[in-house]
């Protein structure tokens, strides 16, 4: 291995330590940052934490992107063959050199007013699944832009190789939210009872059940409520409210 190639693995297995050890994700992106301009060296960096969505993206200057340019690239990026291949294609690490001549991009009009102003004459994007976000799955996207020379073989080889591995630590940072057991709607019609301050023998009337039916249901509801009175039963399934139970059956 020759000493770039050696210098190209120290920066890939920087980021790699930096992935083991992270502990959430607001530590990690600020610090992760820096790193990957080492990793897959160029000007600027550009992580969106939502492919796709308007959320305020990260960027490495602070201050690179401008409103202006933020509101510029809302109104263009749908004519931009990059952003379409990181947002709705594939993700996979890919040069805009790839995707067109630099005649065709400096004719976009994102070129003038989203690129040109913090000097991306170069560009290699990517995208990868990045956990959970509000319950539903997320994909970040992630953009390392040069006023230079062109992105190497070697800069998409180590991308895709971090891509992978940027994946799975998201993943672990951002898990999808445990679902919560399910209350059946005998047991509902019971807690829902119980919550008006009845009690088991008026629950058992007014249900046609036994009060020994009645302490099965609320035995199986306590655990699943993870409360271990009436009144925290009571509590946690008003709180919790009707509309949001997934009820079982």
């Amino acid at each position: 291995m020759n000493a770039a190639a050696e210098a190209g693995l120290r920066r890939i297995l920087a980021v790699v330590d930096l992935l083991i050890d992270a502990v959430d994700e607001e530590t990690l992106v600020p610090a992760l940052l820096p790193v990957m301009l080492s990793a897959v060296p160029g000007d600027s960096i550009i992580w969106s934490p939502r492919a796709g969505a308007a959320d305020r993206p990260l960027t490495l200057p602070a201050d690179l992107l401008s409103q202006d340019v933020r509101d510029a690239f809302a109104r263009e990026a749908a004519t931009d063959s990059l952003v379409r291949h990181t947002t709705t294609g594939p993700g996979t690490p890919m040069r805009r050199s790839t995707l067109q001549t630099r005649s065709e991009f400096h004719s976009l009009a994102a070129y003038t007013d989203v690129y040109r102003p913090f000097g991306a004459e170069q560009q290699l994007a990517m995208s990868f699944p990045a956990g959970y976000a509000e319950g539903l799955p997320r994909k970040v996207c992630m953009a390392i832009s040069r006023s230079g020379s062109d992105f190497s073989d070697d800069d998409v080889a180590a991308a895709a190789l971090l891509r992978t591995r940027l994946s799975h630590a998201m993943d672990r940072l951002a898990p999808p939210r445990t679902v919560p057991p399910l209350i059946t709607r005998r047991e509902s019609a019971v807690l829902t009872l119980l919550a008006r301050g009845l009690s088991n023998q008026q629950i058992a009337r007014r249900l046609a059940i036994s009060p020994r039916t009645v302490d099965k249901h609320l035995e199986h509801a306590y655990a699943k409520l993870r409360v271990s009175s009436r009144v925290e039963a009571a509590n946690a399934w008003l709180a919790r409210g009707a509309a949001a139970v997934r009820l079982g059956r």
